[in-house]
């Protein structure tokens, strides 16, 4: 099989281009403590998975994906791999909310279950389409679409439809 050469920007162009939405992201998605790391990890694996790739259109949705899927690792690793009888529940910390605009909104978004936290997160902080989101959480874009209105209809609950 002969693969199609692909003319990609220079790793560094790409970095520079689009560093600051895969930060935010992270931060988004892991906190301020572990977005970071997140960060770096998206960037590595980006960085390893770049000479392979088959097409150069929208490279931004390709590392915001890689970070939403970062950072579900990040919090899959630190779930007990096997229920311990009596123990407390294991909490994964999202962004801390005093670091955003809206403190008392992000922290309900914090309190949305995981899925519905990433999807408007990377909805609304990824400013990635419902193909995007559902590419990163791996699901469909119906399923993108029902998550982000679920997490909006909590958030309406909560804050009423004046919240700004």
């Amino acid at each position: 099989m002969v693969r199609e050469q692909v003319s990609l920007p220079p790793f560094q162009v790409l970095v520079d281009e689009h560093w600051r939405d895969v930060a935010r992201l992270a931060r988004a998605l892991a906190g301020a403590v572990d977005g970071d790391d997140v960060a770096q990890r998206a960037w590595e694996k980006a960085f390893a998975a770049y000479p392979k790739l088959t097409s150069a259109k929208n490279l931004r949705s390709w590392l915001l994906t890689i970070t939403a899927r970062c950072a579900t690792d990040l919090h899959r690793a630190r779930r007990p791999q096997t229920p311990l009888e009596d123990a407390p529940p294991v909490t994964v910390a999202g962004p801390d909310a005093a670091d955003w605009p809206d403190p008392d909104l992000w922290k309900a978004v914090n309190e949305l279950p995981e899925r519905q936290r990433f999807a408007v997160t990377l909805k609304y902080v990824g400013d990635l389409d419902h193909h995007g989101v559902a590419a990163a959480l791996d699901t469909t874009p119906a399923a993108s679409r029902r998550l982000v209105s679920d997490a909006l209809a909590t958030l309406r609950t909560k804050f009423g439809e004046d919240h700004e």
